[in-house]
């Protein structure tokens, strides 16, 4: 079983550089989407062969995510059940008959870390509800959760100390999550693996030196252990500033 996330920075400008070649190309089970910034009716994408799911943000242009499977779920529910943190479409949940598939496009907290409390709410409210999930069948968590978790996943860690996705809050709050009996897949597979990323800015030709962060994940419950085959960056697929990121099960 094949599964692919990708924060795709605007599903309609995605569109229009490729994503439905790679889509049809990638011919994954469960493809799931973060940062659509769509609204109801501003796309027309119903891939033959495959359920689709949307949540979108109250605000337009911003936030939403997407779930596109082959496997009709059992149920499917969009946020997390506290009005604060749902009016973003940031989170949906597929259940199937033996795991939940969590997509997520985790809160930003901005320049000078000036969202940082409501992204530590945030955090605090999601690991909740993913324990919820987790306390009933195995969950697979993916997208942004914009946080490189260790030095080595993003090339100048020593100049973004502090800065947003690379605070010591948001690294601890990565760890409490992991701890909570969660794996990072990438890591498990390629433990010490360096400059391998999913987010590149558009300055400073950053993308082309691969100077990046890896902010995208694919974490799952450690009963799903055994059902791990692989875990990769497809680092090579253009789009968005972001790339997508695969799990085998």
């Amino acid at each position: 079983m094949k599964l692919v996330s990708w924060n795709v920075n605007g599903l309609r400008a995605c569109m229009n550089k490729g994503f439905a070649d790679f889509f049809k190309e990638v011919d994954a089970d469960m493809f799931c989407v973060q940062e659509t910034k769509l609204q109801p009716g501003q796309i027309d994408f119903s891939p033959a062969g495959y359920y689709c799911y949307w949540n979108y943000a109250v605000k337009k242009g911003y936030s939403g995510t997407a779930i596109f499977t082959k496997e009709k779920p059992l149920s499917v529910s969009y946020g997390i059940g506290i009005e604060e943190h749902d009016t973003e479409g940031r989170v949906i949940c597929a259940e199937y008959p033996d795991f939940r598939l969590v997509t997520v496009y985790t809160p930003n907290s901005q320049r000078e870390l000036a969202r940082i409390d409501y992204r530590m709410s945030w955090e605090d409210a999601f690991q909740s509800y993913v324990q919820s999930l987790d306390a009933d069948k195995p969950v697979i968590i993916c997208g942004d959760l914009n946080v490189a978790h260790q030095e080595i996943d993003l090339k100048n860690p020593k100049t973004n100390v502090g800065n947003a996705g690379f605070s010591d809050q948001e690294r601890s709050k990565m760890t409490e999550f992991l701890n909570r009996g969660f794996i990072d897949t990438f890591r498990y597979f390629n433990p010490d693996t360096t400059d391998r990323y999913t987010w590149w800015s558009y300055m400073f030709h950053a993308r082309e030196k691969n100077v990046g962060w890896r902010i995208d994940y694919f974490l799952v419950s450690e009963r799903l252990k055994d059902r791990l085959t692989g875990s990769d960056i497809l680092d090579q697929v253009m789009g968005s500033d972001h790339c997508p990121v695969v799990l085998e099960l």
